[in-house]
């Protein structure tokens, strides 16, 4: 009879102390359902929907390192010029990713210098390639131009930074997270006397941070950047935009020159 009593008086204690734990754990279905949407949205379909375009078109396979076309022939004459450019990697990779260089010529200097990073043998290359040169075969676009004094300025910052970069070892090349082309790439930008720009969402590999890294500033100055080795972050700035990152793919909005940023389309707004 006691037994009976206790359980009937606790009863309704009982019902309303289940009725949290409910609550809870709706909430928490409903936030993975819009967290799995949000994903699906900002990642998965974009990336599928440029990987039928990317394939349609042959795949970007082609065996063409020659000059696009880009730059003039150098002449000592000419002022000084620094350019970064980004051209999309080959076969299916090119579905997601751009590899990046630098291209300096010095007031005075007869031929142009580039810089870029790959993934055999020593790292680091200079003159590895034409200066403004297709990447398998596609087409490279300029992420920054700089002519004159501006280039003069930049192109000490630029030559510093190459020599000082510290993933320049036989085997400390890594294709995904990094560090790659492309953080090679962002470390030369970062240390510009001036902010300047970003390199394309679908540089893979520039969000790069070596473990212990977590908050830092972003390359331009102009933003703040927490990143986990590559593999997830989030990126707010004035040069940067908004980005979050995902296993290395990009997704945000630029704020500065008005453009969404989608995995594998990359950047599509103003210029």
């Amino acid at each position: 009879m006691v037994v009976a009593a206790t359980k009937a008086a606790l009863a309704p204690s009982l019902t309303q102390a289940k009725i949290p734990v409910v609550i809870s754990l709706s909430l928490l279905g409903a936030s993975f359902r819009v967290i799995g949407l949000v994903l699906l949205g900002l990642f998965l379909l974009p990336l599928g929907s440029h990987a039928l375009w990317w394939m349609a078109r042959g795949g970007g396979a082609a065996a063409d390192w020659s000059s696009a076309g880009l730059l003039r022939p150098p002449k000592a004459s000419d002022p000084a010029l620094v350019r970064v450019y980004a051209a999309r990697v080959g076969r299916w990779r090119g579905i997601f990713a751009h590899h990046s260089w630098i291209v300096v010529k010095p007031e005075g200097a007869a031929r142009y210098t580039r810089y870029d990073v790959v993934g055999w043998g020593m790292p680091v290359r200079t003159d590895g390639w034409a200066a403004d040169g297709r990447w398998f075969g596609n087409d490279p676009q300029t992420v920054l131009a700089l002519d004159g004094d501006d280039a003069a300025r930049a192109i000490p910052a630029i030559r510093a930074a190459v020599a000082d970069y510290p993933y320049r070892a036989l085997g400390t090349y890594q294709a995904w997270p990094g560090p790659n082309s492309n953080s090679f790439t962002a470390h030369v930008l970062a240390r510009l006397p001036e902010p300047r720009v970003t390199l394309p969402p679908t540089a893979l590999g520039k969000d790069w941070a070596p473990p212990g890294r977590i908050v830092e500033r972003t390359p331009s100055g102009t933003g703040i950047r927490l990143t986990f080795s590559g593999y997830a972050g989030i990126t707010v700035g004035w040069v940067e935009g908004v980005e979050i990152n995902l296993l290395g793919l990009v997704a945000g909005l630029d704020l500065r020159r008005p453009a969404i940023k989608l995995p594998g389309w990359g950047r599509i707004g103003t210029a």
